[in-house]
């Protein structure tokens, strides 16, 4: 690579906030975004957003499409599809194209 070329994504990339950790504040992610850890704030994606079994999201998360298999508080915004697994429990508001719900999801 020269400089001053850009560096197209391969659609390999994607981030990863690891249990244990804590990210007070706002994130932006050109790729997919797994969140393992806990984040009070805002999330936006232009990918998808995967929360884990531990992961605790307390804000507002933006995206094209996310699976939630942990805690969401606040207001999801995803433009396709947001999928709540067995084990995802999501307080708050939803607005979304597609929603698939899973048994023993709990959404208030």
């Amino acid at each position: 690579m020269g400089i001053g070329k850009d560096v197209m994504p391969t659609g390999t990339e994607h981030n990863t906030l690891a249990y244990g950790t804590t990210v007070v504040g706002d994130i932006q992610a050109e790729n997919d975004f797994r969140l393992d850890g806990s984040v009070k704030g805002t999330i936006v994606c232009k990918g998808k957003i995967i929360v884990g079994t531990k992961g605790v999201m307390d804000g507002t998360m933006t995206c094209a499409n996310a699976d939630v298999m942990g805690l969401v508080k606040g207001k999801i915004i995803i433009s396709d599809t947001l999928s709540l697994k067995s084990t995802a429990r999501v307080e708050g508001e939803i607005t979304t194209k597609t929603l698939s719900i899973e048994p023993q999801a709990i959404f208030t």
